[in-house]
């Protein structure tokens, strides 16, 4: 998955406007426009569309964690160079607030099944022996049992 779809679809998933993209960008001390956020957001097909870079997909998660959770004391974090889903699903699985539980209950929204020893591989460290990858269809089917969940309609 790339970052822009991963980012129209968190905006889709909670029905976020161009401003409130902005804002939660602005939540993480980082300033962007309303523009910059519609190249985002647009197809890759599209002339104007414009490749969201990883350090800009975790400033936006790190938002989103504020926006969600609310700030925290002391600095904020430092928001990762380079990305992998499996730090992209740990950032949603925090602003959300989500345990193991509710996590196998979305998954399972999507059609798809995972244990709950399956799940905790993917939020180790990577140096960890039972660390495992998060694969793309992980990721995807985590952000459509949001959907289904958030947006039934």
């Amino acid at each position: 998955m790339t970052n822009n779809d991963i980012l129209r679809r968190v905006r889709y998933l909670f029905d976020f406007s161009d401003l409130k993209m902005v804002g939660i960008f602005g939540l993480a001390d980082y300033a962007v426009t309303p523009e910059q956020v519609s190249e985002w957001l647009k197809k890759e097909e599209d002339p104007a569309y414009k490749k969201c870079s990883d350090t800009q997909l975790a400033i936006f998660l790190n938002g989103l964690i504020i926006d969600k959770r609310g700030k925290k004391e002391g600095a904020k974090p430092e928001p990762e160079r380079r990305l992998t889903n499996n730090i992209i699903f740990m950032k949603l699985k925090i602003a959300l607030n989500l345990k193991a539980e509710e996590i196998i209950e979305i998954m399972a929204l999507a059609n798809f099944r995972i244990s709950k020893s399956e799940l905790s591989a993917f939020f180790r460290k990577s140096d960890h022996r039972h660390y495992r990858d998060c694969q793309d269809q992980i990721l995807r089917n985590f952000l459509q049992g949001l959907q289904l969940k958030y947006r039934p309609e």
